[in-house]
C-alpha cells in the first residue's frame, strides 16, 4: 500500500458489473474534483487477439486448458510492476488493449496493443478495473496443479509469496464485484450472444474451460477485498444454461462485506436503504437496485480519507 500515491482496484470476472461501478467511481471523483490515472487489466494480456485466438486452439489441442484468468495468457508480473511503481512515485506507464469502441486511428487495429502511454503527472490515484486487482499467486504449472493445491493456500501466501506475484500488496482500497456465480454465468452467456453473437453452447464451453483458472485465480481474490458487492438473484437461477433472460436489479439482493466493518457507520447506512437489514456483523444487504447508490454512500468517505491522507501524510 502507498500512503502518497493510493491505488483502487475494481475486480471481478468478465460481465460481474466492474464496469459498473468504475463508472460510479468516475461520478466520485468528478463531483470531489480527483484527477484519477485510469488502468484496464486487458493491458496486461499477453496475448493480442488472434495470438490469443491461436494460443488457445493449440492449448484445446493438446488437452492444456488455458483461460483468461489463469498466467499463461497475462503478464501478471507486468502488473504488479505497475502498481509498484505508481505506489512508490506516482508514475508509470501502460499499454492501451484496443477495442473497437476506442480507437479514433484507421492504422490502429481492435485486439492488438497501441503504443505505452504514461500516467497524467497530477493524477491523485490511480484505478484498476479487470480480472486481477487482488491477485496473489505462485508461478504454478499445470503439471503441478492438483487437489492439493488449495486456493486458500494461495490466499494465505499474501505476505509470504515464493517464487510469484502480489498484486494486492500495493492495492489500497480492492473492491470485489462478485456476483453468484450460476448469476454470473447466465449475464455472461447473453452478454456473448448479444454483444458478439456467440452462440450459448460455445460461452458454455468457455466457462468449463475457465473453471480451473477461476478457482485458482479468481476467488481467492475475493478473500482480500475490502469491500465485496454480490448481487444475489430472488428468481430461480438453478440451469443458467437454459435461462431466458437475466434476473433484474429489482429482482435481487446486493450482499455487501466488509473486511473491517469498524471503518464504516452502519446505522447511517441502514437508515439511507430502505427494507436493508444486518445479516452478519460485518454483512449489509440492500435492494439490488441499490447499487450506484451503494458505491456513493459506501466508498465515497473510504476515498476521501485516502485522498485526504495522501495529501496530509503527517497528519
Amino acid at each position: 500500500m502507498s500512503q502518497a500515491h493510493p491505488i483502487i482496484a475494481i475486480t471481478g470476472s468478465s460481465g460481474a458489473g466492474t464496469t459498473s461501478v468504475r463508472d460510479a467511481f468516475s461520478d466520485i471523483f468528478r463531483r470531489e474534483g480527483l484527477r484519477p490515472a485510469y488502468v484496464d487489466g486487458d493491458s496486461f494480456l499477453r496475448y493480442e487477439r488472434e495470438e490469443m485466438r491461436a494460443a488457445i486452439e493449440e492449448a484445446n489441442r493438446t488437452g492444456r486448458p488455458i483461460s483468461h484468468f489463469g498466467p499463461e495468457v497475462n503478464r501478471f508480473d507486468l502488473l504488479e510492476t505497475c502498481f509498484r511503481d505508481y505506489a512508490e512515485t506516482g508514475r508509470g506507464e501502460v499499454r492501451e488493449y484496443l477495442r473497437e469502441d476506442s480507437i479514433t486511428d484507421d492504422k490502429l487495429t481492435p485486439g492488438n496493443f497501441g503504443p505505452p502511454q504514461a500516467f497524467p503527472t497530477d493524477s491523485d490515484l490511480l484505478v484498476y478495473e479487470g480480472l486481477h486487482g487482488g491477485v496473489v499467486a505462485r508461478t504454478w504449472t499445470r503439471r503441478r496443479m492438483s487437489a492439493s493445491h488449495n486456493p486458500v493456500v494461495i490466499e494465505r501466501r499474501k505476505h509470504n509469496k515464493q517464487n510469484g506475484v502480489d498484486v494486492a500488496q500495493y492495492v489500497d482500497f480492492l473492491i470485489g464485484v462478485v456476483p453468484v456465480v450460476n448469476l454470473e454465468w447466465i449475464q455472461k452467456i447473453h452478454r456473448d450472444m448479444h454483444t458478439k453473437g456467440i452462440l450459448a453452447e460455445e460461452t458454455t464451453t468457455t466457462i468449463l474451460r475457465r473453471l480451473q483458472d477461476y478457482v485458482y485465480f479468481m476467488t481467492p481474490q475475493f478473500s482480500l477485498t475490502d469491500i465485496n458487492f454480490q448481487r444475489v438473484p430472488l428468481v430461480d437461477t438453478s440451469n443458467p444454461f437454459i435461462s431466458r433472460d437475466v434476473p433484474t436489479p429489482s429482482e435481487s439482493m446486493l450482499v455487501c462485506r466488509f473486511r473491517e466493518p469498524a471503518r464504516y457507520d452502519f446505522p447511517m447506512m441502514l437508515r439511507e436503504f430502505e427494507d436493508s437489514f444486518m445479516s452478519r456483523p460485518n454483512t449489509l444487504v440492500i435492494p439490488g437496485g441499490k447499487l450506484r447508490m451503494a458505491l456513493e454512500v459506501i466508498c465515497t468517505p473510504r476515498i476521501l480519507e485516502l485522498i485526504a491522507a495522501a495529501r496530509n501524510p503527517q497528519a
